[in-house]
Parts: C-alpha cells; structure tokens; sequence
C-alpha cells in the first residue's frame, strides 16, 4: 500500500497539489490522468519520494518494494544490458556485486567467510539464483533477443533502451510500480504483453499514459488531477470519462431547474409583495428562494480542443495510385515494392514497425523525397494537407502564431484566422506568441489549425497525437471521425486506428499487407500473421 496523506506541494506562488489524501492498494491499476501541466509526473516522484513535500508525507507499508520507470536512457550506459534490469532490485543486485568482489579476494578471510555465508542466505531469500534467467525471460517478452543481453547498454538503439528500462522497473515483483509513459517507444507486440502483464499483476500499479486504449485495458481505478486534488473513480478510462462528463450534466440539468424556478418565485414576489391579500403567499416564496442554493460548477483545467477537418470541395473519382514504390533511407531500403489504390471514401492506417518507413512515404507522397522507382498520381481535384512526425522545419522563424497561420492560406478577416487557432485552444494574446518558444504540443496544435485552415480533401497524418494530451487526442479522434474524405495516417494510438481507419497498409521489409478491415481484426487475423513472417524474411 502506499498513500498519500495531506500531501501539499508548492512552487512559489504556483500551488501544484493541495491537501491531497488519496491511498493505493494492492491487486489494482491506477491510471493517473489530467491536463499537460497539471503535475502528473510531478505527483509520481512525490510518490517514488524523488520530491520532497511542501507539507504532509507520503506513506508506504513497511518492507514494501517501490519500482520506477526511469527516464534517463544514457544513465546504465556502462553496464550490461542484463546487469542493468536486476538494479531494478538495488538490494540483490547490491548483494550480487558484494559476493562477486568477495570471492575475487585471493587472501580470504574467515570474516569474508561469514559476510558471504549471510549474503548468500540474503541471495536466496531474495530468488538470486533465478534473477538472471527472471531478467533474462523479461528482454526476451520485450522483443530484446539473447544475443543482446550481455552488451553494454550504449551499444543498443534508442528504442531498445527504452524497454531495458521497462524489464528494469517490471523486475523481480516490486511492491509499487510507478510507470510514466510505459508505452513510449513500444512496438505493438510489446505493449500487448505490457498489458497482458499488468492485468495479470497482483500489486500496486500507479500509471500515466496518453493511450486510453491502454489505459481502458489495464486499469482498474482512474485517479483524476484536476482543480490540485486528485479524485478516485473505480474503472477504466472510458468509464471515468462518460461517468464524469454525465455528473457535470446533472448538475448542469439541476441547476437549469433550480434557475427556472427561482426566476418564477422572483416574478411571483415582484408581482404580489404589494399586495394585502398575497402579502403572506409573497413572504412564503421568498423563503422558498432564500434556500434554494445553486451547485457550483468549477471550471476544470482540463480542456478540450474543437477539431473539425471540412473539405473545400469534394475529391473525385481519382484520388491516389502507388505503383512499384522503391525508396531508401541512410542506405536501407525502407520501402520495396509498394503499390496501391486509394478509393473513394477510404481511411487509410499506415502501420509496421518500422516508423522510417512509414514518414519516408508520406515524404515521398508530399514531393519531399524522391524514390528511388516507381510513381505517384494523385487525382486533379486533391487538394491535401500535411501533418509531419518533425514539424521542426515549421518553426524556425521569430514570427507570432497568427503570422505563421497567414501563411497557410490567405485570409483577409482576422477573425477567421482567430477563430482556427481558437479552436485548437490559443485564445486572447496567445496568438500573439513566437512560435519559436512554443511546446511541442502546442506546435501539435498549430500543425492542427494548419490541417483545418487548408480545407484539404486528402489528410496526410504522420503519427499527430505524440505530443498530445488526452483531451486533444480525444477531439482529434472525433474529428476524424466525422471527416467526410480521404485520410492517410499513421498512429501510435490503439483506439484512434480502430474507430477511424477503415483500411489497413502495414509496410514490411519485402512489401506490404493491405486489407479492407478494423485494426482489432487485423491484429487478430491469422492469416496475416502468416503473411507477415513470409514479408519480413
């Protein structure tokens, strides 16, 4: 168990959590979820007691075992990879280290005799003799094969890294588990064995994630940040977002009667309070009204765009042919023989793991990069726009936001220009900000406002929620949704694929799969199993 007990934690002027009482049991998934900046990651290293509190403390039950997902890739640079999962428990892996430097000692003593008899009792207690076959079977689970485990953790990829880090926290059976982003990085194999592992965990699971598919899968419990405190709901995300968005409706609904009729007992006593015979039913219904009381409704900090992509004109019949597609990238051929037709009305989901492949196309397709062989045609009537994984080119000019919209379409009324960005959440002086120093979700945001403002009838997406949050993830799926064209995209994001794309294009080493069908049934399919280890040889 661990909990938090008045927890206060301020920096400054700034107050991030206020009075927080909130306890975390063992056998549940706790998805921790609110506004970017609301202090999600903040709360974790409260919790994991990387920060100290302003006031009130943070309590766990004695003898428990806290892992944390780490965020530093280069910090076990200089260890094995296999090493580097078994410091997940700092005592084995303390206890490991002391033996080995013990029994190298060539004058052993009878006192090295007794501390190594009580390490090795320690060892036991601890499953030592199983920690490297326990890390070990975790690389393996994680897609790290066996002839990695002994490299030094600098030699691996980026993407690999990441899921040492991951073996590291989800080793030896922790107590706690705080995990930041798990699915960062993941391909789709390892996030459902992530997942797979987390339903069938029986400690305390603390987790942030912007994947509600994730999040839907594997929590039990939604613990909501909003207004500095943190409310718990039993549950998994969609049901914490239908049972809360139905409360601010009763509430809503409630108060719209209470106003109705406290607007009716106020024309009664302007009407009658002058008269001798109403006199008494007048000061009867001003008591009624001295206590009808409104529910306050606080304004949350979370916030959720409005994205609505309306084509200018209607595509045609022609819309996009790949033929032959060839392409390489820093010398590896990333596309082989790529060919397709997009119809009318398609919604296309780009997916692999490959993610180089994947922006190579889209690069081609927006004339960015030449292929090696092979052509594109996209119909006369296409008019697209573009979403790109790097938006760093975008902004590199000390201009204002409504300034780099201006670009995108010449618009003469300011406040339709205004009225875009608003939409996407930059409102009063916000668009009079550089774009230079925005976020990288707020970069998101414009790229959005760009998407909406160029009327496009073809949407080239390249992965467009990674720097997101939840609500503009959400508003993103609505309004691809409803789009009424052609769409090509890529995504991290489980539930976006599944209730937009209506065809899926998976790139492989040696072709593609392409089949008209839901991505849950794609992934599900055994045949395109098949077909996929005959493309990837």
């Amino acid at each position: 168990m661990i909990q938090a007990n008045h927890v206060t934690l301020r920096f400054g002027k700034r107050t991030l959590f206020e009075d927080v009482n909130i306890t975390f049991t063992k056998g549940n998934c706790y998805g921790l979820i609110g506004a970017n900046g609301a202090g999600k990651s903040t709360f974790l290293k409260l919790l994991s007691k990387e920060l100290d509190t302003t006031s009130g403390e943070i309590i766990i039950s004695p003898g428990e075992r806290l892992a944390v997902l780490k965020q530093d890739h280069y910090a076990y640079d200089d260890y094995t990879v296999l090493n580097t999962v078994i410091m997940g428990n700092e005592k084995l892996y303390q206890i490991m280290m002391e033996k080995e430097e013990l029994y190298s000692h060539t004058d052993f003593t009878e006192e090295d005799g007794m501390r190594l008899a009580n390490l090795e009792a320690e060892f036991m207690e601890l499953n030592g003799w199983e920690a490297e076959s326990d890390a070990a079977t975790l690389l393996n689970n994680l897609g790290i094969a066996v002839d990695k485990h002994y490299l030094l953790m600098k030699e691996l990829p980026e993407k690999e890294k990441v899921k040492v880090l991951l073996a590291q926290a989800l080793f030896g059976n922790p107590d706690i588990l705080l995990l930041d982003e798990p699915t960062n990085g993941l391909d789709l194999k390892a996030i459902k064995w992530l997942e797979e592992f987390l339903i069938d965990f029986e400690n305390v699971v603390i987790v942030v994630s912007h994947d509600r598919y994730f999040l839907n899968k594997v929590c039990t419990h939604i613990a909501d940040l909003d207004y500095n405190k943190i409310k718990l709901y039993v549950g998994n995300y969609d049901f914490w977002y239908e049972s809360s968005q139905l409360a601010l409706k009763q509430v809503k609904e409630a108060n719209k009667k209470k106003e109705e009729k406290i607007k009716e007992l106020q024309d009664f006593i302007a009407r009658f309070s002058a008269n001798a015979s109403k006199s008494k039913q007048a000061t009867s219904r001003k008591k009624m009204l001295e206590k009808i009381e409104l529910e306050e409704i606080v304004p949350s900090s979370r916030k959720y765009p409005f994205i609505d992509f309306k084509p200018d004109r209607p595509s045609g019949k022609e819309i996009l042919t790949v033929e032959k597609l060839n392409a390489t990238t820093d010398g590896n051929q990333v596309l082989n023989n790529v060919s397709f037709q997009m119809l009318k009305g398609d919604k296309i989901a780009l997916v692999g793991e490959n993610e180089i492949a994947k922006t190579t196309l889209f690069q081609i397709l927006m004339g960015e990069k030449e292929p090696d062989s092979g052509k594109i045609t996209f119909g006369t009537t296409i008019v697209k726009s573009y979403f790109p994984q790097d938006n760093t080119k975008y902004f590199t000019n000390e201009e204002t936001i409504m300034d780099w919209m201006r670009q995108f379409r010449h618009v003469d009324d300011e406040t339709v220009l205004r009225g875009f960005l608003g939409r996407m959440l930059f409102s009063g002086d916000d668009v009079f900000k550089k774009v230079t120093v925005l976020s990288g979700g707020e970069k998101a945001r414009c790229m959005l406002s760009k998407c909406m403002l160029e009327g496009p009838n073809l949407l080239l997406l390249d992965n467009p929620t990674t720097h997101l949050d939840l609500e503009s993830i959400t508003a993103l799926n609505n309004g691809l949704m409803k789009y009424d064209s052609e769409l090509i995209f890529s995504s991290q994001d489980h539930q976006l694929i599944q209730t937009v794309a209506n065809r899926i294009i998976e790139i492989l080493p040696n072709g593609i799969i392409d089949r008209r069908m839901t991505y849950d049934e794609y992934i599900e399919s055994e045949e395109i199993n098949r077909l996929r280890e005959e493309l990837s040889k």
